[in-house]
């Protein structure tokens, strides 16, 4: 018997990550993530260990997923939320605070997780794969758009979603959403390609 089709999170959900140039409307459902919070400047130690210890997770469920003969999937790219009240120029890197998140199949459940996380720190992995959850995002109405160019001039795309939001009567909701569509360690800058996503809602 022929093994089920490989899922592709982005093709399911193609609606969601469709991103134009320009702000957009889009409306999510409640996705299902492997998740770790921290505060430090992206790039940093504390931000670096983050991403290892979540890609790890991600790729041990999936891997023992698949040796078990269960459903495969494609692991997804690295996403982020960012809790910072006012703007980013404002506020001392070291002192951001964020979630890095990696999408995940619904059928993904915590037995998974815990099962991954124990056999990677048997294996002598960091302890920051402890810190490694599994939770729920649920964002609803989001104003989208695809910004190509370095991260720190997002803030341009992101004023042109504010102005978007407030001309269809919403305001943001937050926390800010990124999801990275490229690798900045092998694409140049001006070429970064990221998904800008804000929950919003009425404002009144």
């Amino acid at each position: 018997m022929p093994s089920p089709k490989k899922i592709d999170l982005y093709q399911l959900h193609k609606p969601e990550y469709a991103a134009p140039r320009k702000p957009a409307l889009v409306r999510t459902r409640p996705a299902r993530y492997l998740a770790i919070a921290g505060q430090g400047a992206p790039g940093g130690e504390r931000f670096t260990a983050c991403i290892g210890a979540l890609y790890a997770v991600a790729f041990t469920i999936k891997m023992t997923r698949k040796f078990a003969g269960k459903q495969d999937y494609a692991v997804c790219k690295l996403e982020g939320q960012w809790f910072l009240e006012g703007s980013p120029a404002d506020i001392p890197r070291d002192e951001w605070q964020w979630k890095l998140l990696i999408r995940t199949p619904d059928f993904i459940a915590e037995s998974d997780r815990r099962a991954a996380v124990a056999a990677l720190r048997k294996k002598g992995k960091p302890r920051e794969v402890e810190e490694v959850t599994l939770e729920t995002i649920a964002e609803g109405l989001c104003v989208q758009m695809l910004h190509v160019g370095p991260y720190d001039r997002e803030h341009e795309s992101i004023a042109l979603m504010r102005a978007f939001a407030e001309n269809a009567g919403l305001k943001f909701a937050g926390p800010h959403h990124e999801i990275y569509l490229s690798d900045p360690r092998r694409v140049a800058a001006e070429r970064l390609k990221t998904i800008l996503r804000e929950p919003v809602k009425p404002r009144s």
